[in-house]
């Protein structure tokens, strides 16, 4: 139950992030009012059950990388119902000459394997032996690993994961604020190689399981997000809701509308949740503070979900899925073979696959009308998957604005977002613009913004 004696808490957003922290927030018993613009709940987070058929149309699994989180799926009671992925997921594939390779998971693999040269080979070798360099500038992941491995490591393995991940130009995106990992691996050990193996063996040590396994649910992502607002009071969310003004002050003053009828409702601390272009456009005490964030770059994404009986796909598809390098010169970033990874995503004897198109590297895809963007992908999975005939299902989603890119230089946005914050006291901005893309990271934002606003 809230405290009716406390002063209510505002938060603008109803993605993963602002879910997160009405949850946290109803937990320590204060009563919260979760303003969102759409019809739903979960932002990107979207899943669609058709038949036997389960549509991803966002992201497609989680990390459960954290206690916090281990311990959250249980108090949601979602423990009993994750998937993790299926045995025969094992292989993650990359292509390289119209050929499916398994990626290499070992240093014995990497030898052996067909996707790198001899050259590139000793190149791997020889990091091993590298020690810290301190940097004092950032520069871009591409000249990261450019530095440590080679232009090879960089077409055939970087590129293709980072599409995968961001849909981004590795040659753009900040090796520090996009992969703060690496970063801090090379600060500590110069190898890269040698970092990752310390990981490796602490997380052995320490009984947690590296990398931390992708997680689904049975029905879907969606079900996170719904579990979270469940325990919400009748009321408490404002489906609809435009916010058209913030007041700062003791009250802070939020006027919003509906169907054209305007409200103003008094709240003790603000938290907004929202992505770059509605944080640019919002107005705080008749001001645009975060005006600068409108010029965030996006990569835009189509999600094309296809379904197939089983005998018109000649690839085993015994993976987690497929990445594809852009020299490759192919029109799709890659495929999650879907049904594969995860369990009840398609009927008996059919198989599913998500592909993505567009993103940073070939933006001008994601505008082609659905039955011509078709023709290109089905050309692609034919010779790289065996792919025949049409698909019996197909869903397409176009996102055009969902992954702001941490380029070289997004601290300009992040110093905003501060300056914004140190202007405005009882007021907090958090989620995949301020932390990453990942849906753990936009859920540990929610909880932060809850835990400040509980400060």
């Amino acid at each position: 139950m809230s405290n009716p004696q406390q002063p209510p808490i505002a938060i603008i957003g109803g993605g993963i992030t602002g879910c997160a922290a009405a949850y946290r927030l109803h937990q320590q018993q204060r009563q919260v009012r979760l303003f969102e613009l759409s019809d739903r709940l979960g932002g990107v987070i979207r899943s669609e059950r058709s038949g036997e058929w389960l549509v991803e149309a966002g992201p497609n699994s989680m990390r459960e990388d954290s206690p916090e989180i281990t311990k959250l799926l249980v108090e949601l009671r979602l423990d009993s119902n994750k998937c993790l992925p299926r045995p025969d997921a094992r292989h993650r594939y990359l292509v390289r000459n119209g050929q499916l390779i398994a990626a290499p998971m070992s240093p014995k693999e990497v030898l052996g394997s067909k996707l790198f040269s001899f050259v590139t080979k000793a190149k791997l070798a020889a990091e091993n032996l590298r020690r810290p360099k301190p940097r004092e500038t950032d520069l871009p992941l591409a000249g990261l690993i450019r530095d440590h491995f080679g232009s090879e490591v960089v077409d055939y393995l970087l590129n293709p994961f980072v599409s995968g991940v961001f849909a981004g130009d590795a040659e753009k995106l900040s090796a520090r604020l996009a992969f703060p990992m690496l970063w801090a691996l090379e600060q500590k050990y110069g190898s890269l190689l040698r970092g990752f193996q310390a990981e490796a063996d602490d997380a052995r040590a320490h009984g947690r399981p590296f990398p931390t396994p992708s997680i689904s649910f049975n029905n879907g992502l969606v079900s996170l997000p719904r579990a979270l607002a469940d325990p919400l009071p009748a009321g408490a969310v404002e489906f609809g809701a435009k916010v058209e003004q913030l007041q700062p002050g003791r009250p802070w003053r939020i006027t919003w509308s509906r169907d054209g009828i305007s409200r103003t409702e008094e709240f003790e601390t603000v938290l907004l949740a929202l992505p770059a272009v509605a944080l640019a456009g919002l107005s705080i005490g008749g001001r645009t503070p975060l005006a600068a964030l409108g010029a965030v770059e996006h990569a835009p994404v189509t999600s094309i979900f296809l379904g197939y009986p089983r005998h018109q796909v000649a690839h085993p598809l015994d993976g987690f899925g497929m990445l594809v390098p852009a020299v490759e010169k192919r029109s799709i970033l890659g495929a999650i073979f879907s049904s594969t990874l995860f369990t009840r995503r398609a009927p008996v004897d059919h198989v599913a696959l998500t592909v993505m198109v567009g993103g940073a590297l070939r933006p001008e895809l994601t505008k082609l009308p659905p039955d011509r963007l078709l023709t290109h992908v089905r050309r692609d999975l034919t010779e790289l998957l065996g792919v025949t005939g049409m698909p019996v299902f197909a869903r397409h989603h176009v996102w055009s604005a969902s992954l702001p890119q941490f380029n070289v230089g997004y601290e300009r946005f992040l110093d905003a977002i501060q300056q914004c914050e140190l202007a405005h006291p009882r007021l907090f901005l958090g989620g995949h613009v301020r932390e990453g893309n990942s849906v753990s990271a936009c859920l540990a934002a929610g909880f932060r913004l809850a835990d400040k606003a509980l400060a």
